[in-house]
């Protein structure tokens, strides 16, 4: 249905114009081909020229059929719509078909948050007998303190540390660089490992200016990173279903609970629009609510 030099512009939009990752560029195109292959099965040949709305909606009703999450359907007419903005950019369509699709309507769901006293918890239970334990411990710190993305942990670099300043530089969504405040705890938590562990590993060619290694002397991975939370809150037998981003909602949460001015939360968080941001507002709100509730004198149930 579409010629390839359409797909190469449309990949050159998402990456210059939208300033997508890699990743997410991947998903536009693959939920676009998957509306494409869609239409070809149920209606034959259509030219772009000839979608419509009803076409689109008769999408929805299929995603719905196959049992596609609200919040998968959102990303998958998000991918689609910027598809269609793209054509018409580009005179290719006259008029946009997806204006008028509506996305699906989805839950809040407040994230998970930990207390101080459960990273605390978790920090202490962490075994510092073994190589992976100081760099363990300061990923830890370095995840709450500073309210990273698994990514941007990761991808940390020696040369982004400017605790001389109490700041580091990150690389978020989009490529887009921001300075994050860093507390003292995490700077001594980072220096303690690359002082003790860090400096006396051999390190493999172009790892060396990463923060965080594994044993191999290499950049870690998202998925080490899961598996040292989870590990962890196993062993301390936390009774809520963590990952890494929880110590990043832990992180804004704990800020707005203490009455940061949420302009500078977004900032630190690296969200584009305050909405985002907003949610923490709400997280607060029911922590309060559930605290009334569990211990409010008027609000215990009677036995």
């Amino acid at each position: 249905m579409l010629e390839k030099s359409i797909w190469s512009d449309y990949k050159s939009f998402l990456l210059i114009d939208k300033s997508l990752s890699e990743n997410s560029i991947k998903a536009y195109i693959s939920d676009v081909e998957r509306f494409l292959i869609y239409l070809n099965d149920g209606y034959g040949e259509l030219t772009l020229t000839s979608i419509e709305l009803s076409h689109l909606k008769a999408f929805i009703v299929f995603l719905n059929q196959i049992e596609i999450a609200p919040r998968s359907q959102a990303r998958i007419i998000s991918g689609i719509r910027s598809f269609f903005k793209y054509l018409l950019i580009e005179d290719i369509i006259d008029s946009d078909p997806s204006l008028l699709l509506e996305l699906p309507t989805l839950g809040k769901k407040l994230p998970v948050f930990l207390s101080i006293e459960e990273i605390d918890l978790l920090e202490k239970n962490i075994d510092l007998s073994k190589p992976e334990g100081h760099r363990n411990r300061a990923i830890i710190e370095t995840l709450y303190s500073c309210g990273l993305r698994v990514s941007e942990l990761i991808n940390l670099k020696l040369t982004n540390l400017f605790f001389d300043l109490d700041f580091i530089k990150v690389t978020g969504k989009g490529d887009k660089e921001r300075l994050v405040p860093i507390s003292k705890q995490a700077i001594d938590e980072i220096n303690i490992y690359i002082a003790e562990i860090r400096n006396h590993q051999i390190i493999k060619t172009g790892f060396e200016n990463y923060v965080f290694l594994n044993r191999r002397g290499q950049k870690l991975t998202r998925e080490m990173i899961f598996t040292i939370v989870k590990d962890l809150a196993e062993k301390v037998g936390l009774n809520k279903n963590i990952s890494p981003h929880t110590f990043r909602h832990s992180f804004a949460t704990h800020l707005v609970d203490g009455g940061a001015d949420l302009r500078a939360v977004q900032e630190m968080l690296g969200h584009e629009s305050i909405i985002t941001t907003e949610i923490y507002t709400h997280l607060s709100k029911e922590y309060l609510r559930q605290t009334i509730t569990d211990f409010h004198p008027r609000s215990i149930k009677k036995i």
